[in-house]
């Protein structure tokens, strides 16, 4: 990644559960195999603001207690979007890509405790 973003602060992550780096690889494996993402997309996609709210809360949680940090960021920009009603297709597209990457970096993580 050419960029600077931090994608997955593994030690903050660490830190947060208590230091036990078991439990962080166990959360991290249950995002990696639970893709919020398509059920944020399906509920902009039918309209749903109400719900597609929920699930943008839901992704930024996550990110935020396992700090994958550039999810965090991108998620809180789309999910004040859609509390505003005015949601920018880019900056979905670009949540989309963060996911991606982010996973990307989720699966370097998970590897070096493989």
């Amino acid at each position: 990644m050419a960029d600077d973003k931090i994608y997955v602060d593994e030690a903050d992550g660490i830190k947060r559960v208590m230091n036990n780096a078991k439990l962080y690889v166990r959360l991290l494996t249950k995002f990696r195999n639970e893709n919020n993402l398509n059920d944020l997309n399906t509920l902009l996609g039918a309209g749903d603001m109400e719900k597609a709210q929920g699930a943008a809360h839901t992704i930024k949680g996550i990110a935020a207690n396992l700090s994958l940090m550039a999810l965090f960021q991108q998620t809180l920009e789309v999910e004040t979007q859609i509390k505003n009603k005015a949601v920018d297709q880019g900056a979905v597209d670009t949540l989309n890509t963060v996911f991606a990457e982010t996973l990307e970096e989720v699966d370097k993580v998970l590897a070096k405790y493989a």
